[in-house]
């Protein structure tokens, strides 16, 4: 499948799984929210999470996208990067943990109250930047 047609169809939504590989090698699904944005899912994610260890052991990963009838998905393959935990307003990580929260939800209410709930979650940014792209979309 043409990755940018994959990625198109990944961007119309914003629900997918994500899936790592754990340490006995056998592949983690988490149903997750996402972003799609310069060409990669970005997904928020806590510091203390089985996805985010396993990113950073074997840096696989998959996200898989269907439509709401179910009769077309894409699953995007390719490398995820995890941000460094947010700290402060200002880090790069809570730069895109807004940019990520905006895209799928449109302005916070409290971007104050938000960065202060990012920080205090340890919250970054597992991103899948895809390389190879498979699926059937109608």
């Amino acid at each position: 499948m043409d990755l940018d047609r994959a990625v198109a169809f990944a961007a119309d939504s914003h629900r997918g799984v994500v899936l790592t590989i754990g340490a006995d090698g056998r592949p983690h699904a988490s149903n997750i929210g996402y972003a799609i944005l310069d060409g990669a899912a970005h997904i928020s994610v806590t510091d203390d999470r089985v996805k985010t260890a396993n990113v950073r052991r074997d840096n696989r990963a998959s996200l898989h996208v269907a439509s709401p009838d179910f009769w077309s998905w894409v699953v995007l393959e390719g490398e995820g990067r995890l941000t460094s935990v947010t700290v402060d307003p200002d880090d790069d990580a809570a730069v895109m943990l807004r940019r990520v929260y905006e895209s799928i939800s449109g302005p916070h209410p409290d971007w104050d109250e938000f960065n202060q709930a990012m920080i205090a979650d340890r919250r970054l940014v597992l991103s899948v930047v895809p390389a190879r792209a498979y699926g059937q979309v109608r």
